[in-house]
């Protein structure tokens, strides 16, 4: 073989082997990934059913019900509203009209949680920030 057709060997390898490391990184990610739905979305039926998802909204009024580390309570859009059970122990900021997100699965009609994330509102500043601000219009 001349030099040129070693380099061209070498460059389709290279090639070759950059699409298959491509391929490889885009299905591991593809697998890995948890969508975020709101109660109307799961139950319009766009999440997966036996698949890990994210459903979040606010937790309805009156909803929560706790038994040991077992809590039960209503997630809702203002449209739609699914129940959540959750074992273990939830965040700080988790109340009731709070704003949630829940990592889990879909069984039956409720959505069985393995973890809680309670959000803060959007009016939520650090108190250093909020400190600066005050200092600067002083």
């Amino acid at each position: 073989m001349t030099k040129r057709q070693n380099r061209m060997v070498l460059v389709a390898l290279l090639l070759s082997g950059a699409v298959l490391a491509i391929t490889l990184l885009l299905q591991a990610l593809g697998s890995n990934t948890n969508y975020f739905y709101s109660p109307t979305e799961v139950a319009e039926g766009k999440a997966p059913i036996g698949k890990t998802f994210r459903l979040g909204g606010l937790v309805a009024k009156g909803s929560v019900i706790r038994k040991d580390m077992m809590v039960s309570f209503d997630v809702t859009d203002n449209k739609n509203k699914f129940t959540i059970e959750y074992t273990g122990i939830l965040p700080d900021l988790f109340r009731e009209g709070q704003g949630i997100i829940t990592t889990g699965s879909l069984v039956g009609e409720t959505f069985i949680a393995t973890e809680v994330l309670a959000k803060h509102d959007e009016n939520y500043m650090p108190p250093e920030v909020a400190d600066a601000l005050e200092k600067s219009k002083k």
